[in-house]
Order: C-alpha cells, then structure tokens, then sequence
C-alpha cells in the first residue's frame, strides 16, 4: 500500500477566547467525551499551554483527532453534539473547523503535484 492509499485522518480544530468559565462551560466539558466516543474521536491538545512563535494568541487550542473527515463531521453533526453546542458557543468568543489530516509516509514535496497540476 503507497502512502496516498493509506487512511487519512481528520481533526477537529477550535480556538477559543473570552471564555466564560461557569456552570454551562462545565457541563459542556463534562458531557463532550461521550459524544466523541461513537466517531473514535480523541483529544490531541485540550487547551494547554500556548508558546506563541509568531502572531498574538490570545486564547486556548483545542485538537481532536478523528480517524477520517466523515468521522469528524458525522460527530459534529450529530444529535448529541449539537446539543451541547450552544453551551461553548453562547459562553467563549470561538472559532471552529474540520482539517484534512495527511496520510502516513507524507512529505512535503506530495503538495506539489496539487499545486502544479
């Protein structure tokens, strides 16, 4: 199997600010591992410690990992994470989306071939 017939992973992106860390916060946090858990998604980066390189980050990162963009789209479409959306969205200031990942064996120079055509 070549590299671009491997499996290509997803992961589900958020970078929150202003986040309002009260009792609707916390049930969202204490309810969003078992959405995760039908689509095999898992926490990557879960707000640690930022070391800004370049640019101004004034919030947290928050990294899920899904075994592909389905996976990671079917579980933010679903009854049970929509249902506990509106607790991160009405309490932080945020921004979200679903990233392609890159298969196994991956380089650099692969992205050529879809830059020139």
């Amino acid at each position: 199997m070549t590299h671009t017939d491997s499996p290509v992973p997803a992961y589900a992106l958020a970078y929150l600010r202003d986040v309002d860390l009260n009792d609707q916060v916390v049930d969202y946090i204490q309810r969003i591992d078992a959405t995760l858990a039908p689509y095999d998604g898992r926490f990557l980066v879960h707000g640690g410690e930022l070391t800004p390189v370049e640019g101004t980050w004034d919030g947290q990162l928050v990294v899920i990992a899904f075994p592909s963009s389905g996976a990671a789209r079917a579980w933010y479409d679903s009854a049970d994470y929509q249902a506990i959306l509106p607790l991160r969205l009405d309490n932080s200031r945020s921004m979200a989306t679903i990233v392609e990942g890159v298969p196994a064996g991956y380089q650099a120079t692969d992205k050529l071939s879809t830059l020139t055509g």
